[in-house]
């Protein structure tokens, strides 16, 4: 029994795991776009169509936060407030937490398979610039999510 409780957690616990992963998924793809917006520059010199990209990312990751991001993460809020005994690891559910893996390693594929298609580094750099404004615009939940949802 006392090896149970090794593992328990409070929910506020679990909710600051939850939010060091959502930043640490800003920051990764931030970083990430930043490099493929660079490389796709060295390919094709035209700061119309980076800028564009940039621009488009920016926006679909505003659009991406309102409707997907901000309603996922007071979800997850919540069942974590009605968790009876909650452990360590139910900062997220199991199956978030595959498509989260998953999802990791389909980028770091696709992005070694885009080297030197100025197209596709701009199409990928958007895609992670959109996910990664959508994650930082979306994490004022973590902080203003009454404790009680």
């Amino acid at each position: 029994m006392a090896n149970n409780m090794l593992f328990d957690a409070q929910p506020r616990t679990l909710k600051i795991l939850a939010a060091l992963v959502w930043y640490s998924g800003f920051v990764v793809l931030y970083i990430k776009s930043s490099i493929l917006f660079v490389e796709a520059h060295k390919i094709n010199d035209n700061l119309t169509w980076t800028w564009l990209a940039v621009a488009i990312g920016f926006a679909a990751g505003a659009i991406k936060s309102k409707y997907l991001f901000r309603n996922l993460c007071i979800k997850n809020l919540k069942r974590i407030n009605t968790l009876e005994q909650p452990k360590i690891w139910q900062f997220y559910r199991m199956p978030f937490l595959i498509f989260l893996f998953s999802m990791i390693v389909l980028g770091l594929f696709l992005s070694q398979w885009i080297h030197g298609n100025y197209a596709m580094l701009l199409t990928m750099a958007v895609i992670e610039l959109s996910i990664a404004t959508a994650l930082l615009t979306s994490s004022h939940c973590f902080w203003t999510a009454p404790t009680d949802q």
